[in-house]
């Protein structure tokens, strides 16, 4: 018995991998900043160069990144970003955009009504379910609030 845990803990040790933590704090930090730079950089030529009013330019700057996740995650591309930078890669907008994406893509061989229709939001559904939620139960605790108390 002894033996076999031995063996058990051996293979653990051989398998799993070893994580240099800085290092993947700093390729998450550096990716997702990239993408912060990015987007910023769209903003301003859109402020600047076109002339367009912030909340316009913000508008677009959010469906040029759905867009381009979306683009990238198609290609196959944005997984190996994940794996590369982490959390930074998972920049709420991109990588929301990117769990919406891939259940539909991974699951199309089963149909459009079985395959995309039921799995798109396997991935994203709990975070819009429990957005919502929170959001309901936040709204009317501030207008119970606002009610009571003014």
């Amino acid at each position: 018995m002894e033996l076999k845990k031995d063996a058990y803990e051996a293979y653990v040790k051989e398998v799993t991998p070893v994580n240099n933590v800085w290092m993947d704090v700093l390729k998450a930090f550096l990716t997702g900043g990239l993408i912060c730079v990015f987007s910023q950089g769209i903003s301003n030529w859109l402020t600047g160069g076109l002339g367009l009013e912030k909340d316009a330019a913000s508008a677009w700057v959010l469906i040029t990144l759905i867009g381009l996740s979306i683009l990238a995650t198609g290609l196959g591309l944005y997984p190996k970003l994940v794996k590369f930078g982490g959390a930074g890669a998972l920049v709420p907008i991109t990588g929301f955009a990117n769990s919406v994406v891939s259940p539909a893509i991974e699951y199309k061989a089963e149909g459009h009504v079985f395959g995309i229709g039921c799995k798109i939001f396997t991935i994203a559904g709990p975070v819009i379910l429990f957005g919502v939620f929170t959001s309901w139960v936040l709204g009317v605790i501030y207008w119970m609030g606002s009610r009571f108390f003014t």
